[in-house]
């Protein structure tokens, strides 16, 4: 069969004709939005050099880095305890005592169906009237707000990828774990997970894209991340009468781009090297063999894992 497939019919002629008639379209319309977009902000004043002129001044520089960082910050955090947390509600959820599953089952399909900003706006105003109540000085409830929204929404979500991938690997390879005398926690630990997390790696990197973003949501506590010093830098500064808000919106913007698609790098990377692993018969043995070694298995066994032959 060449040039198609069970899924895919190649196109004929009248087909190819009629998708480069479509991508030119397409391409046309883009074009137009473009330049529909570059006149109207020259008709507004927003191409000025004295609007983007505002970047050459070391304070407004500063205050973007600022607010890089204090992105970034949150982000490690995050994206850390979220993956713990994931890793432990995912674990939980697969427990064979019905109590653990169904909390970390009820907990995952909570913080799932609630809305990010409302958890994240529901700690904030916690934690301000806790600190209210004991007369604590200092104001880091903004951030511990934050980080704790995000980590408990990305944590679950990280934790139905975790799942996922246990759930994938070859029934065969834990039935034979099993019948080689490991215990469940054991066969999780030595088979599921190494496999899982490899699998799922990519889904997961993608996944701290979303975290990466969703600080953002920041603003809405007056956090001082990337966007509020963006929002805060456009509202004080006064260029021919006008606020530079547009300006400030794309250079933010192409920072926000830029450090997702990094991630984005990061995560693309990572599965085509896990693409040319599988092809070398590295990632995923094959289904009724164990995934650990013979000499790991002989020395569990020698602990005690299963008794003496």
């Amino acid at each position: 069969m060449s040039g198609s497939s069970v899924l895919y019919d190649a196109p004929g002629p009248k087909a190819r004709v009629r998708n480069r008639i479509y991508t030119i379209i397409g391409s046309l319309a883009v074009l137009g939005l473009i330049a529909f977009t570059l006149y109207r902000m020259n008709v507004t004043g927003q191409l000025e050099p004295e609007v983007w002129n505002i970047f050459n001044n070391a304070g407004v520089r500063t205050n973007i880095r600022d607010g890089v960082i204090t992105t970034l910050k949150v982000f490690a955090v995050a994206g850390v305890l979220s993956l713990v947390l994931g890793l432990l509600l995912a674990v939980a959820r697969l427990s064979d005592h019905k109590a653990i599953s169904w909390f970390a089952t009820g907990f995952i399909e909570l913080f799932r169906a609630i809305p990010l900003l409302i958890t994240i706006y529901a700690l904030w105003v916690l934690f301000l009237t806790y600190k209210e109540n004991l007369g604590v000085v200092g104001d880091n409830s903004a951030f511990w707000a934050l980080v704790i929204g995000l980590t408990v929404y990305n944590g679950c979500v990280q934790a139905e990828v975790i799942r996922a991938g246990v759930n994938a690997v070859p029934r065969g390879q834990v039935e034979a774990a099993y019948a080689l005398g490991l215990r469940k926690s054991q066969v999780m630990t030595m088979l599921q997970l190494p496999q899982a997390v490899r699998a799922m790696l990519p889904t997961m990197i993608s996944q701290l894209v979303v975290t990466l973003k969703d600080t953002s949501l920041g603003y809405i506590i007056t956090y001082d991340e990337l966007l509020f010093a963006a929002r805060t830098m456009a509202n004080n500064i006064i260029v021919n009468g006008e606020n530079p808000i547009t300006a400030v919106v794309i250079v933010v913007g192409a920072i926000y781009i830029a450090m997702c698609l990094a991630l984005s790098g990061l995560a693309t990377w990572i599965e085509r090297r896990g693409r040319r692993s599988t092809k070398k018969g590295v990632a995923v043995a094959p289904a009724g063999e164990p995934v650990v070694e013979m000499a790991e298995i002989e020395q569990v066994l020698g602990k005690g894992g299963a008794g003496g032959t």
